[in-house]
């Protein structure tokens, strides 16, 4: 079995400073310490992996192609980097318009991974900024590393080493 770190998007990889909704490259940022981070626990066999709510595409404010656009750029500057992210999942509901079981806090698209790279939830982490990501980690057996919105991540890396 094979261990996983799962980043929520918004508010860890990518800032979210004065923005409810991110899907434009102009407002992509970076936030810091994740290149390093990325890179340190992927260096220690650590599969890397995207769990994302993106409700602004049930409520009409971009798509689902603006969302995989702005996914291939963050793939594109990982791969700079030398970084491999083995997959970004999203859920593009929204819980005033549906009930799905894949939006965060239900755990669908961590399972989904769990499942599909044959990961073991007792060696993972999700490392995410709300509640409902450690709601999310805790009902598919993953440990959770909760952080302020938009920190450094490289803070939190002895929480995995």
């Amino acid at each position: 079995m094979q261990k996983a770190i799962f980043f929520d998007r918004d508010g860890v990889i990518n800032s979210d400073e004065g923005l409810y909704y991110v899907f434009a490259r102009a407002d992509f940022k970076i936030n810091p310490g994740v290149i390093e981070f990325m890179k340190e626990v992927s260096r220690r066999g650590y599969l890397l992996i995207v769990i994302s709510n993106q409700g602004g595409i049930a409520r009409g404010l971009y798509s689902k192609s603006d969302t995989d656009e702005l996914h291939r750029y963050f793939l594109q500057i990982c791969s700079v980097e030398g970084i491999q992210v083995t997959e970004i999942y999203y859920c593009p509901h929204h819980s005033d318009f549906s009930n799905c079981l894949c939006r965060k806090p239900q755990s669908l698209m961590l399972e989904k991974a769990l499942a599909r790279f044959d990961i073991d939830p007792s060696l993972s982490y999700f490392v995410g900024d709300r509640e409902t990501d450690r709601q999310t980690a805790t009902q598919a057996g993953v440990r959770t590393i909760l952080i302020r919105p938009n920190s450094n991540l490289m803070e939190h890396i002895s929480e995995v080493l």
